[in-house]
């Protein structure tokens, strides 16, 4: 049986998530804005969900905005800070999500100036350099917490310290951190947050942007009142409920679920160092994803060497642009060579994954890596 190593993509859906979402798939169909029992359950259903996601956060219910996922929740948040500023600075890092590269990309052709913090070799922003980018134009700062190629966990508190001592509002992706190590909103710093269901072990076509109460975000789409008015239409019942749920239970999982797999990826590495010569891992070792290994293979396409090795189900970076055999831009950022950034595979472990799954990947991927060196060796002597 093959052994899943890309939680990073994507994460199964639990099966107690799976089961608090059903009955309102079915029975409890209704409305929430329904004046009847039908939708007075559909209701309180909603009300519960905000309020599981906001204690996983340390946030308050009505500070929870639901989204369709993490991308319209970075653009709620990015596109809409912009709008309600007088200010024209983004302020933002090289190694970004598309989602949020996106945004300033559209704000750039706005007008807006979009300032970049540098990552250094091991996959971290300095936040002494983000001093010298925010000023008193900046409108924004957005920040990923948990880099989803590398799992680099940045210095957010930090950054944010400084942007809001220059007036500023922060958004923060924690779509690859929550759930794998404590994302708190205040000791974040953050004003906007952004929360994708399909990396929390609920389905895809869900997510969450905080908004602090004290921000008057404006709404990118207009119509009826739901969300406070902040993401209007009827709500998706059955995937907020999902959410909640899954909140629920990575707020009473982590503390088990962060060394677990600390320990597990700490194991898979050890392996993979002493079967594949010149195997390097990308990124800080200290400050780090507990689940996530982003290894280069010396003289080998990641790409080639995941299709020799079915047995394994990992990616080469990030799957929002996996289908290029150019190397990944994230990489590249960091400075490694164009040579050797082809050889990269990201391992990201998931709640479930055990000790027999990671010798068992740790083998396949150093007999693949055996066999297309040899291959590479038979084809330059021929």
């Amino acid at each position: 049986m093959a052994v899943y190593l890309d939680s990073n993509a994507t994460t199964p859906i639990e099966p107690a998530v799976l089961e608090a979402m059903l009955p309102y798939l079915r029975e409890h169909f209704g409305n929430p804005s329904s004046a009847h029992a039908l939708g007075h359950a559909a209701h309180a259903a909603v009300d519960k969900a905000h309020a599981q996601v906001a204690s996983l956060i340390g946030a308050a219910p009505d500070e929870i905005v639901f989204t369709s996922g993490g991308t319209e929740a970075s653009n709620m948040a990015i596109r809409g800070a912009a709008a309600m500023s007088a200010r024209r600075t983004i302020v933002t890092t090289n190694i970004e999500h598309p989602a949020t590269d996106s945004c300033c990309a559209v704000l750039a052709k706005q007008g807006f100036t979009v300032k970049r913090l540098k990552s250094s070799a091991a996959g971290l922003v300095d936040a002494a350099e983000a001093r010298a980018l925010i000023d008193s134009d900046t409108a924004l700062v957005t920040i990923i917490h948990a880099q989803n190629e590398i799992g680099t966990l940045q210095p957010v508190a930090e950054i944010a310290a400084i942007a809001h001592a220059a007036g500023a509002l922060v958004h923060v992706d924690v779509a690859q951190s929550v759930g794998k190590v404590p994302v708190d909103v205040t000791a974040l710093g953050a004003d906007l947050l952004s929360i994708a269901g399909h990396k929390l072990y609920a389905p895809k076509g869900v997510g969450v942007l905080y908004i602090r109460r004290s921000v008057a975000l404006p709404p990118l789409l207009v119509g009826a009142g739901q969300e406070n008015g902040r993401r209007p239409g009827t709500e998706n019942v059955p995937y907020m409920v999902a959410l909640g749920e899954a909140c629920r239970l990575a707020q009473e999982a982590l503390p088990e679920v962060e060394p677990r797999l600390r320990a597990l990826s700490a194991r898979l590495l050890e392996r993979l160092i002493y079967n594949v010569t010149g195997l390097a891992l990308v990124g800080d070792r200290e400050r780090r994803l507990p689940n996530t290994l982003n290894v280069l293979f010396p003289g080998v396409s990641g790409r080639q060497l995941l299709a020799n090795c079915p047995g394994v189900l990992a990616s080469n970076g990030s799957a929002c642009h996996s289908d290029s055999e150019e190397p990944s831009a994230i990489l590249l950022a960091l400075g490694i060579p164009r040579e050797a950034a082809l050889g990269t595979v990201r391992l990201s472990l998931g709640r479930h994954t055990t000790e027999s799954d990671v010798d068992a990947a740790a083998e396949r991927l150093a007999e693949a890596w055996h066999a297309l060196t040899e291959q590479n060796l038979r084809r330059k002597a021929g």
